[in-house]
């Protein structure tokens, strides 16, 4: 892409810039909370888009200007200055354009939020179940590495350890936009513990991330909430037994997509306080419905332009785990590792960034950026 229709995709930009930072100081605006929390991530956005403009502006300037006293001046050392003044905003322009393309790509709305981890043993028996434990500490040591806090919300043990099922709240700084490419089919191939011949064994666990639903994501009639009480089991003392802390709600909700209505049933048992896991329990409504109305849309965009790294489709085989050769691969981008016990020790980020790589690639091919 030249230089000139690149500038003219950014005219108008720093307008619209102008124009939101002033909207989102408009009481009318902060009153509205949908549009100002939209208004608000708009202006994020164009921020950094302006930014990277105005650097970019100043580039072509120096190229301009160094360019014109290579062609009027004779001193040598002011020859010299515009030299190197141009080689060092040529080397600077081409960077700096990817930058800016990948800017002017729309972003995913979701990135931004905290996200639902859903981590299910698949095929493999008790060995599946071990593989979803360990992928379980896995996302929970990188998740600390980035600073994010994680909290259990339910869980399942397995028999011989690990979870059957376990799902997790991860919260911090843009973290849907960065778990959101480990949706899909983890495969361990391993000798188990309980193998007593030392046969290598294939085993599965599913990973879901789904972002957090925000109050105004969908609507749910709170008044149609059927709440119900009881008291927690397992280890905590007398609390537990005697206070009836945890909560179980049932909600009647009609299915955008089948037309059928079906009931919602969830429990909280996460904390002693009960007010704080009705709270939670609210809050997994909220996301188990935006998750299915927000289907149709995942479909739709699918269907259109299906990427490379992520589909949505969260039965599609990603990643292998191979223990006796220390290997770990990922089929979307033929990526392949062996450094396998690191990695399951929550090294993951080198994996996320090629695949964030990837994905950009083909949304600058799909953007004809």
């Amino acid at each position: 892409m030249s230089d000139t229709t690149l500038l003219e995709r950014l005219d108008g930009i720093e307008a619209r810039y102008q124009e939101v930072s002033t909207l989102i100081t408009d009481p009318a605006v902060i009153a509205d909370m949908k549009r100002y929390v939209r208004l608000t991530k708009e202006y994020k956005d164009l921020e950094r888009l302006v930014s990277a403009t105005r650097r970019y502006r100043d580039l072509l300037g120096n190229v301009d200007e160094a360019k014109q006293a290579l062609e009027s001046e004779s001193d040598p050392e002011l020859r010299e200055m515009a030299k190197e003044q141009l080689d060092e905003a040529q080397e600077q322009i081409p960077g700096l354009e990817e930058e800016i393309k990948l800017l002017l790509i729309p972003a995913d709305p979701e990135d931004a939020k905290n996200a639902i981890l859903e981590i299910r043993g698949g095929t493999g028996g008790d060995e599946a179940a071990l593989f979803a434990g360990d992928l379980a500490k896995m996302y929970t040591k990188y998740c600390e590495s980035k600073g994010w806090t994680v909290s259990v919300t339910s869980c399942s043990e397995g028999a011989a350890g690990g979870f059957k099922e376990i799902v997790m709240f991860v919260s911090g700084d843009n973290v849907y936009g960065t778990l959101k490419y480990e949706s899909g089919v983890h495969r361990v191939q391993r000798v188990p513990a309980t193998e007593t011949q030392g046969r290598v064994h294939t085993s599965a666990a599913t990973v879901a991330v789904l972002p957090e639903a925000e109050a105004f994501d969908v609507e749910i009639n709170e008044g149609e909430i059927k709440w119900d009480t009881f008291r927690s089991g397992g280890a905590g003392g007398q609390n537990v037994n005697k206070v009836e802390s945890g909560v179980r709600l049932r909600y009647m909700w009609k299915n955008p997509i089948t037309g059928v209505s079906e009931e919602i049933l969830i429990e909280c048992t996460e904390t002693r306080d009960q007010p704080k896991n009705k709270e939670r329990a609210l809050s997994r409504l909220r996301t188990f419905i935006y998750d299915k109305e927000h289907q149709k849309y995942i479909d739709d965009i699918a269907s259109r332009r299906k990427t490379l790294v992520s589909t949505g489709d969260r039965s599609a085989k990603i990643r292998t785990y191979n223990y006796p050769q220390g290997r770990i691969t990922d089929h979307r981008i033929n990526y392949t590792i062996y450094n396998l016990q690191a990695f399951v020790d929550g090294d993951i980020q080198d994996c996320i960034d090629h695949l964030i790589v990837a994905e950009n690639a083909e949304k600058l091919k799909a953007a004809e950026l």
